[in-house]
């Protein structure tokens, strides 16, 4: 098999073609896979980290904040659409695959459309409970639209063919168990809480948590497991200026960044972090209660509707971040453990909502489309 992914701008975008292509490489040894994204795109570093040929076309995505700085990056990327078209009929021509398979960002765009001219099976795959606008027009000529969940067909096109396989998830997520993550963290049998803000961090969930953990730190009642990001390297300090000291504290463990995180989610009881499809899908595999406080700062919102995909399941419990203080999450977290069953039953209802075989599903729906 010979196929052809397309899709970046940001990891949700680029890793589930990753854990797909992984799959492919599992159970066809001999399968060529090529990666196509776009120049300067953080896939550009990540794809052949992993092994695959990367091949690269010129194209960004619009400014939709107008003022004159972004609207002469209109103007360029404009013509960027032109030559990317052409960039990618090439690519598509010299490689030949049997099929291609998009995952969203605006790179999948002229790539995908290219392959459909030229009559090559395509399918995209859309992480998101609402999809973004490269996946909503690709959709009415797609051989498939997977979705992660069905809460996204009903803003597609009536014409996509929609079918759910879920959102890839890492076989270490799956794997890991709550006992033994709890032992190898060295954890006591009081609850944790695991907390971040993603990889570089949120200012606004880092002042939060300050907060809640100046709060707990009166009684020590909760372990807690926060990762402050990049961006924030001051957290340190504001937890001194609010009178945690970490080693009077050693239930409080703080990073700038959770390289253990599949073994932290496992051990965890609750967790505090934003909605991103990848992050909601592992919380859904180990079945964990969580306080969601979606982005406001991406497309489309979409964060926003992942999480009340999760909440209209009583699944999650979520916190907007125009809501969101010290006082807010300290309240929410503790109404949550007031009742033990409360964190019990959300958990539960995560873990109902989990597919577990995303990578199977849609490997198979790929071989299908595939003389």
């Amino acid at each position: 098999m010979k196929i052809l992914f397309a899709g970046g701008g940001t990891a949700g975008h680029i890793n589930p073609a990753l854990a797909v292509a992984g799959t492919i490489r599992e159970k066809e040894p001999g399968a060529q896979i090529l990666y196509v994204g776009a120049k300067g795109g953080m896939e550009e570093r990540l794809v052949p980290q992993c092994g695959y040929t990367f091949r690269s076309i010129t194209i960004a995505g619009f400014q939709r904040k107008l003022n004159w700085k972004n609207l002469k990056r209109n103007v360029q990327n404009v013509a960027h659409l032109f030559t990317s078209t052409q960039e990618a009929k090439r690519i598509i021509q010299e490689f030949k695959p049997d099929v291609c398979m998009g995952t969203g960002g605006y790179v999948s765009g002229p790539v995908i459309r290219e392959a459909m001219k030229l009559g090559i099976p395509s399918v995209i795959h859309e992480q998101n409970a609402y999809p973004g606008v490269t996946n909503k027009a690709l959709s009415k000529r797609a051989a498939k639209t997977m979705l992660a969940v069905m809460e996204a067909q009903k803003y597609l096109p009536a014409s996509a063919a929609c079918v759910l396989t879920g959102n890839p998830v890492r076989p270490e997520v799956i794997r890991a168990k709550k006992l033994e993550a709890r032992a190898a963290l060295g954890l006591d049998s009081r609850p944790l809480i695991l907390s971040f803000g993603g990889s570089l961090g949120a200012r606004k969930i880092n002042e939060a948590v300050a907060d809640l953990l100046a709060w707990s730190a009166q009684t020590d009642r909760f372990q807690h497991i926060h990762g402050y990001g990049q961006w924030g390297k001051w957290f340190p300090g504001l937890l001194r200026e609010k009178g945690v000291l970490l080693e009077k504290h050693k239930n409080i463990d703080i990073r700038e960044y959770i390289d253990n995180m599949p073994l932290c989610l496992a051990a965890a009881d609750l967790v505090i972090c934003r909605a991103g499809a990848i992050t909601l899908s592992e919380l859904q595999v180990q079945g964990k209660a969580s306080i969601l406080i979606p982005s406001p700062n991406v497309a489309e919102n979409h964060q926003y509707h992942n999480a009340m995909a999760l909440v209209n399941q009583n699944a999650a419990s979520i916190l907007e971040e125009k809501d969101l203080s010290g006082e807010t999450l300290t309240g929410r977290v503790e109404e949550l453990f007031r009742d033990p069953k409360t964190i019990t039953e959300l958990g539960g209802n995560a873990k109902k909502m989990a597919i577990l075989d995303a990578n199977e599903r849609i490997y198979s729906i790929l071989r299908g489309l595939v003389n």
